[in-house]
């Protein structure tokens, strides 16, 4: 594992340069594209693990933060954001809007301005890990700073369990 703003990708950290962030990227030689993989290669709870998933809300693409032990309920996505309909962004369209490929997605520093929703189960944790904009690199930040960097909405849109 190596460690430094170097390992992130490039547009990551001119956002992280942008936004005045020093954050810690580290790169590991396996990748951390599951958020499984992630937490086994940092040492934390799967829970502490932020997903990046790009959805379309009508057509138009939203970014939802998880944390990595939950599921999105979609149902209730499409109600937080009054849509009609919401179904998972294919590869295409979450690079178009990003700038990142699937399981390398950062919370923030997209290509495109994005609406941003943002479970609230990630502020039940005092430091969370997330995608460095390539399946192999994460930085962790305090939940609320990453929500707000992102320009979140903190929502309930996780699925309930029984």
């Amino acid at each position: 594992m190596t460690t430094s703003h170097a390992e992130a990708h490039p547009q990551f950290a001119a956002a992280l340069a942008e936004l005045g962030l020093d954050v810690e990227v580290r790169r590991f030689p396996d990748e951390t594209r599951t958020a499984q993989q992630a937490a086994d290669a940092i040492g934390c709870a799967v829970s502490e693990i932020v997903k990046s998933l790009v959805f379309t809300a009508d057509g138009v693409p939203v970014l939802v933060l998880m944390d990595g032990s939950s599921r999105v309920d979609l149902e209730r996505v499409r109600e937080e954001l009054g849509a009609a309909e919401v179904s998972r962004a294919d590869a295409r369209i979450v690079r178009e809007t990003t700038g990142y490929a699937i399981g390398g997605v950062p919370p923030f520093g997209h290509r495109t301005r994005t609406r941003v929703l943002a479970d609230r189960g990630l502020l039940d944790h005092p430091v969370v890990w997330a995608a460095a904009g390539t399946p192999h690199t994460v930085f962790a930040l305090e939940p609320g700073k990453l929500v707000a960097h992102a320009g979140g909405t903190l929502v309930d849109v996780r699925e309930r369990t029984a």
